[in-house]
């Protein structure tokens, strides 16, 4: 069983997943699938997530973040996958952390 918990930040977050799983944890992955304007995180960048919150990598920064971790726990939780959306045309761009005009789409599903 793979101890992550002193894990070096540079890791890759699917090599994360990985470990994680392979210590008995309950994995989803939330990936940037699209970008318009200015997005902090380009296509193929990665979050990974297990049922407690821990998170690894990123998909943007600020509060999307929280955001994608609360829904990956949901996703978690009954397997449906989900397709998020945040950006200047959402009411939550600015309490995201979007607010210089970017908007990006993040696939979040389970992994195992």
């Amino acid at each position: 069983m793979a101890d992550v918990s002193h894990l070096d930040d540079t890791r890759d977050p699917l090599a994360i997943a990985e470990d994680w799983m392979g210590a008995g944890r309950e994995v989803a992955i939330a990936t940037v699938v699209e970008t318009w304007g200015s997005a902090p995180r380009p296509v193929g960048s990665h979050l990974v997530i297990d049922a407690d919150g821990n998170f690894h990598g990123s998909v943007s920064g600020g509060c999307v973040e929280g955001a994608v971790v609360t829904e990956a726990i949901d996703v978690i939780g009954d397997g449906n996958p989900k397709m998020l959306e945040f950006g200047v045309a959402d009411e939550t761009a600015w309490r995201v952390g979007l607010s210089c005009g970017g908007r990006i789409k993040v696939y979040v599903e389970r992994l195992g």
